[in-house]
């Protein structure tokens, strides 16, 4: 059995994480925390450039176990708060560059879904977030990134239920087509 890799995806603050863990919970399986909120918020200081790749490490490393675990397990999915293409259009953004290696494995570790999470929740700061200003900015990025790598996508929005309904949606649809 092949298991699904759905990755909720977007700029910060947008309910990846909440709707990841609900989506996990719902279908009784794992879901990855953002190796980069993860990173963020064990550092002192600003993340840096020298940070991209042990993100992109810590990310592969914890993917692959919930994987191999959902395996084992025969769970249908495994969902992601973030992946690879994320750490690659943060690198992008924030340095100008991204490492050709995590570029590359981004592109061939393609999720199987990509729940887009709209910026239209309120923006609450935290020692993690710093762009509230640049949100649709941010959203945009993910938008092209996902085009550009030809992933199947899904516009998640509005709060709380509705949200979630949406995401339930598009996940359904997905899981209904690889049975």
């Amino acid at each position: 059995m092949s298991v699904s890799r759905i990755v909720l995806t977007g700029g910060e603050c947008t309910g990846k994480t909440t709707l990841a863990r609900a989506l996990a919970e719902r279908h009784d399986t794992a879901w990855v925390p953002e190796a980069a909120r993860e990173a963020a918020l064990a550092k002192a200081g600003l993340l840096g450039p020298e940070d991209v790749e042990p993100i992109a490490r810590a990310h592969i490393a914890a993917s692959d176990a919930a994987l191999r675990e959902a395996t084992r397990r025969t769970r249908p999915a495994v969902f992601f708060d973030q992946d690879l293409l994320s750490t690659v259009v943060y690198a992008r953004h924030y340095y100008g560059d991204c490492p050709p290696w995590i570029e590359r494995l981004a592109a061939e570790r393609l999720g199987d879904l990509y729940l887009l999470c709209l910026p239209d929740l309120p923006w609450i700061p935290d020692a993690g977030r710093d762009r509230g200003d640049r949100r649709a900015e941010m959203h945009a990025l993910f938008a092209a990134a996902l085009a550009d790598a030809g992933g199947r996508v899904a516009d998640v929005g509005g709060r709380g239920a509705e949200r979630e309904e949406r995401a339930e949606a598009a996940v359904a649809e997905l899981l209904t087509s690889r049975a």
